[in-house]
C-alpha cells in the first residue's frame, strides 16, 4: 500500500496527524507546501498523485530565483488529507514538531508526470496563494545505498520568477495562508493540540514499543548473532522480506547509559577500531539501554559498500568514512524484542534512528519478489541479497529464516601459505588458500590479485611471523603449486571472490578482497550453495611479473587484469576483433607516467597483430589490432590499461561500421542531464532510421553507438555526427555545445561528432581505464540508465558481478541491428 511507510512511522494514538483513508481516491491536482519546525526547519512540499501526496523535504525552503537550486529529499507518501493538517507534533514522535500550511493551490504537470518522476524530471505548473509559474524537480545522482533519494526544487524562468536582489518569498511571507498565524504562534499551544481537530488527548508514555512478543528482561550479555543460510536463489513468495547483503562487519551496538560497545560476531570488542562518529551516534539515541544489530561498512566510489576499501581504511588508521547500517533490534529499554516479529522490530529500530546523523542509517527492506529484488542488486553489482521471514523471531546461529543469495561466488579462505612479490621487497605477490573438511585444511588454490601495495606489505609482515617449515595442508601439493611457496600456521581468514571451482577443487579467477578478523580459522569450510557462474576462456600467453600493481588503489594487478578480459572476453570479443586499435600504456601502472600508443613497439607479442595503414605516413604506418583472447592478454603484458578502437574493422578499413557521439559533461552538469542527453541523440539516431546502444565510457559521460552497414565513407559518417551535434547546440544552445573549446563547456555538454574520422577512436565495451578505481565502460541497456549507475560506477572489481547475472546481453544484438547510413546531399 502506498501509505504503509507513512503509517508505519506513526503512532496515532499519539499524533494527531490524519492516518488517511484506504482506497482509490478521485483523480486531482492539489499541492501544499508546509512549514515543518522540527529538529529543522524546512518546508514540505507535495503534489497530488494516484491518490496520495507525493512527498519532498525541501531544506533551504523554495526560492523564486531560478539560479538557487534547493535540495529536496523524497519522504514518503503522505494522505491526501494530510494537505490540511496545521498543528503540533508531539516532541519525541517521528517529525515531532510545529506544522502550519504555507502555501496551496492546484499544479499541471507538462507532459506525463509518472514518467518524469520515474525519469526524474517533473517539470510542472503552480497556482498558489505565495507559488506560481513553472517549476522543475530534477533528481540528483544517488549512491546505491544512500539513505535519501535527493532532488532539486527549481524555479523556472519566467514572469513569476525574481532576480537575488528581490525580496525572499519565505521573509516576505512567512504566514500560514489557512489561518494566518505563524509557526511561533502554533508552537505556542499545547502538545497534540491541531486547528484542524482541536485538542488531543495525550496518549500515556510507554517503556517500549507496544509490540507483541516482546517481555520484560534484564539487557542480556552478548547475543550470539543470527545467521544466514546461503542458497542460490532469493525465496519468492509472500512472508519474506530482502535486504540488500552489505559488505562490512556484522558489529551488534550495545548502549547503555551513553556509553556504546562494538562486538564482532564471535564477541570481540573492537569499538576503538572505528574512530568516534560511529559510537557517538549511538550514544546520542534517546535511549537508556539498547542492543543493535548491524553492519559497519565504507562506500566506495559507485556508492556500495566495498570491504577491500574498509580494510584499506583500518589500515590507514583512516575513520572519516564508516557507516553503521542497522537491520535489527534485538532489547530496548528493559524489554527483549527477540520474541517479536520481525517487522515490528524494524519499524521500532526505524522510529529510534530517525533523525539520526548520516554515519548511523536504517537499512531498509523490499517486500517485492526475491529473486527481482536479487536481479536489481546484481545489475547494479552489489554482493547479493539477505532474505528473512518476516514474522520470524530473533534467533541465533545459522537457520532457515534468514536466507543469503550472492550475486558472484565469495567466501572466506584460510592462508596456509604465500608467494613473496616478484615486483616489490617485503610484500606477497600471492596467498595461498584452503578450506576445512573434516578438521583437516585441504588446498583450493591461490590468489594473487586485489592487494594494494600497503596491504601486500602488511601481509607480508604478519604472515612472515607466522612461518613454519611444513605444509599445513592436508593434501599433499604437486611440485608446481609447492614451487615458491612460505608456508605459514593457518591463522589468518582471507575473504576471496571467484569464478567458479575446477573438477578439482581448485579456485578460478579469484581475487583477494580483505582480511577477515571476525571468523576463527577452524569454523573456514567450502559454501557448496553459490551461484551459477559462467566459465571464462583461457590464454596461452605467459605474464611475466603477474603480480605487477597496475592500479595501486584498487589492488588491481598484471594477473587479475588478464584474469578480467578472460572472464569478459566473450562479450567483448565482437567489439575489438580484427579493428585497429590505440592503447594507453602504463607499464608502472597507473601510479607512474602512462602514454599513448598506435603503433606497433619493440618487444611486443607475438599475439598481437600488425598490419600497414595503406594511408600510413611511411614513418611509422603499422596498425594494432587483435583476433583472439591471446592478443588482447599480450596487450596485457605490454601494460596496455586502455583499448581504443577505430569505427572501422580491418577488412573495411575506409567504410565505418559503427558511428559514436560521446557525451562529455562540463563542469555543474547533473548526471540526470546527460542521461537525457543520451535519450535526445537515440531519439535523432532513430529519425535517422539507425538503431542506439549506450554505455558508460568509465569517465565522465556516455557514449551513444549506432552500428552502420560498412558503405559510407569516413567523411560521410564525420559529417552526419556534426550535423546532429550541431542540430543539438541549435535548438538547446544552453545545454550542448558541439565545439571543442574546452572553456565553453562549463555547464553545457561537449556533443563530441570528432571520433568519427578516420584514425580516431573511442574506448571500447569492457575496456578498462587508466583512472583511480580501475573504472571499465560497460555497455547498458537503455532501461538501465538512472541515477544509481553513474558513469565510473563498474569496475574491475564489481563488474563481473552485473555480467554473471544478465538474462541477456543488452548489445547481444550490436551487428544484426547494422543500418545504412543516410547521407544528405549537400
Amino acid at each position: 500500500m502506498a501509505l504503509d511507510t507513512y503509517r508505519r512511522k506513526r503512532d496515532f494514538e499519539k499524533t494527531p496527524e490524519p492516518k488517511g483513508a484506504d482506497g482509490k481516491a478521485a483523480a486531482g491536482n492539489s499541492f501544499v507546501v508546509q512549514k515543518h519546525d522540527a529538529r529543522r526547519l524546512h518546508y514540505d512540499f507535495r503534489l497530488e498523485m494516484d491518490g496520495v501526496l507525493k512527498s519532498w523535504a525541501v531544506t533551504r525552503g523554495p526560492s523564486l530565483v531560478p539560479s538557487e537550486k534547493r535540495l529536496a529529499v523524497h519522504v514518503e507518501d503522505h494522505p491526501l488529507d494530510y494537505g490540511d493538517f496545521e498543528g503540533t507534533i508531539p516532541k519525541g514522535e517521528y517529525g515531532g514538531g510545529t506544522v502550519i500550511v504555507w502555501d496551496r493551490g492546484t499544479w499541471m504537470p507538462e507532459g506525463d508526470a509518472e514518467k518524469g518522476l520515474k525519469k526524474g524530471h517533473l517539470e510542472f505548473t503552480l497556482e498558489g496563494e505565495k507559488l506560481s509559474g513553472r517549476w522543475h524537480l530534477v533528481r540528483m545522482a544517488k549512491r546505491p545505498r544512500e539513505k535519501r533519494d535527493n532532488w532539486l526544487l527549481i524555479k523556472g524562468d519566467d514572469e513569476q520568477a525574481r532576480s537575488e536582489d528581490d525580496p525572499d518569498i519565505l521573509e516576505e511571507r512567512p504566514e500560514s495562508v489557512k489561518t494566518g498565524r505563524e509557526v511561533a504562534d502554533v508552537a505556542g499551544e499545547e502538545p497534540g493540540w491541531s486547528s484542524r481537530t482541536g485538542k488531543i488527548d495525550k496518549a500515556p508514555q510507554k517503556a517500549a514499543p507496544a509490540v507483541r512478543g516482546t517481555k520484560k528482561a534484564r539487557m542480556p550479555d552478548f547475543v550470539a548473532p543470527q545467521l544466514a543460510t546461503l542458497k542460490p536463489h532469493a525465496p519468492a513468495g509472500k512472508g519474506w522480506i530482502h535486504e540488500i547483503k552489505f559488505d562490512g562487519y556484522r558489529l551488534q551496538a550495545r548502549i547503555e547509559k551513553g556509553k556504546v560497545t562494538l562486538l564482532t560476531r564471535s564477541g570481540l570488542d573492537w569499538t576503538a577500531k572505528f574512530g568516534k562518529d560511529v559510537p557517538k551516534a549511538l550514544g546520542a539515541l534517546p535511549v537508556e539501554q539498547a542492543i543493535l544489530d548491524g553492519e559497519l561498512v565504507v562506500e566506495g566510489s559507485g556508492g556500495a559498500s566495498d570491504f577491500s576499501a574498509l580494510q584499506a581504511d583500518l589500515s590507514a588508521g583512516r575513520a572519516d568514512r564508516f557507516v553503521y547500517y542497522a537491520f535489527d533490534l534485538l532489547y530496548l529499554d528493559g524489554r527483549d524484542l527477540r520474541g517479536a516479529a520481525l517487522v515490528d522490530r524494524k519499524a521500532a529500530l526505524a522510529k529510534l534512528i530517525e533523525g539520526a546523523p548520516d554515519t548511523l542509517r536504517y537499512s531498509d527492506h523490499f517486500e517485492e519478489d526475491g529473486e527481482m529484488v536479487l536481479r536489481h542488486a546484481c545489475r547494479l553489482s552489489l554482493e547479493g541479497v539477505v532474505s528473512k521471514r518476516a514474522s520470524g523471531k530473533y534467533a541465533s546461529g545459522r537457520g532457515r529464516d534468514w536466507v543469503k543469495s550472492k550475486c558472484s561466488d565469495r567466501q572466506e579462505m584460510v592462508v596456509g601459505g604465500f608467494m613473496p612479490s616478484t615486483t616489490s621487497k617485503q610484500a606477497i605477490g600471492s596467498l595461498v588458500l584452503g578450506v576445512y573438511d573434516d578438521g583437516k585444511l585441504r588446498h583450493v588454490g591461490r590468489v594473487g590479485t586485489g592487494f594494494s601495495r600497503e596491504v601486500a606489505q602488511d601481509l607480508y609482515a604478519r604472515l612472515s611471523a607466522l612461518e613454519r617449515k611444513t605444509s599445513p595442508f592436508a593434501d599433499k601439493l604437486d611440485a608446481v603449486a609447492r614451487r615458491g611457496v612460505r608456508f605459514v600456521k593457518p591463522q589468518l581468514v582471507a575473504e576471496v571472490e571467484f569464478r567458479d571451482w575446477t573438477a578439482d577443487g581448485r579456485l578460478r579467477h579469484a581475487a583477494f578482497r580483505g582480511l577477515r578478523e571476525d571468523k576463527p580459522a577452524g569454523e573456514v569450510v567450502r559454501e557448496d550453495e553459490g551461484v551459477a557462474t559462467r566459465k571464462a576462456s583461457t590464454s596461452k600467453v605467459k605474464l611475466t611479473h603477474p603480480d605487477r600493481v597496475y592500479w595501486k588503489d584498487a589492488g588491481v594487478t598484471k594477473e587479475g587484469l588478464a584474469s578480467y578480459y578472460a572472464q569478459v572476453w566473450r562479450l567483448m570479443a565482437p567489439h575489438v576483433v580484427s579493428r585497429p586499435l590505440a592503447l594507453v600504456r602504463c607499464p608502472q601502472g597507473t601510479a607512474k607516467q602512462c602514454f599513448f600508443q598506435k603503433h606497433g613497439w619493440k618487444g611486443m607479442s607475438g599475439e598481437i597483430l600488425t598490419r600497414r595503414d595503406p594511408q600510413g605516413d611511411g614513418e611509422d604506418d603499422t596498425l594494432i589490432a587483435v583476433d583472439s583472447l591471446d592478443g588482447l592478454v599480450g596487450l596485457v603484458q605490454g601494460a596496455s590499461l586502455e583499448i581504443h578502437t577505430w569505427q572501422a574493422s580491418l577488412d573495411e578499413l575506409e567504410r565505418p561500421d559503427q558511428l559514436v557521439i560521446d557525451l562529455d559533461p562540463g563542469d555543474g552538469v547533473a548526471w540526470s542531464t546527460v542521461i537525457d542527453a543520451a535519450l535526445e541523440v537515440r531519439e535523432r539516431l532513430e529519425a535517422a532510421k539507425l538503431t542506439a546502444f549506450v554505455k558508460t565510457t568509465g569517465g565522465k559521460g556516455l557514449h551513444v553507438v549506432a552500428p552502420l552497414k560498412p558503405a559510407v565513407g569516413w567523411d560521410g559518417v564525420k559529417d552526419f555526427a556534426r550535423q546532429l551535434a550541431d542540430s543539438m547546440e541549435a535548438d538547446a544552445p544552453d545545454s550542448f555545445i558541439a565545439k571543442a573549446t574546452k572553456a565553453e563547456r562549463k555547464g553545457r555538454i561537449f556533443v563530441d561528432y570528432l571520433r568519427n574520422g578516420r584514425g580516431a577512436t573511442a574506448i571500447a565495451p569492457y575496456s578498462t581505464r587508466a583512472r583511480q578505481g580501475a573504472t571499465v565502460a560497460m555497455p547498458l541497456g537503455w532501461d538501465d540508465l538512472g541515477p544509481e549507475i553513474g558513469p565510473g560506477y563498474f569496475t574491475v572489481d564489481n563488474a563481473m558481478a552485473r555480467l554473471d547475472n544478465l538474462a541477456a546481453d543488452p548489445w547481444g544484438d550490436f551487428r544484426k541491428a547494422a543500418a545504412p547510413l543516410k547521407v544528405k546531399k549537400s
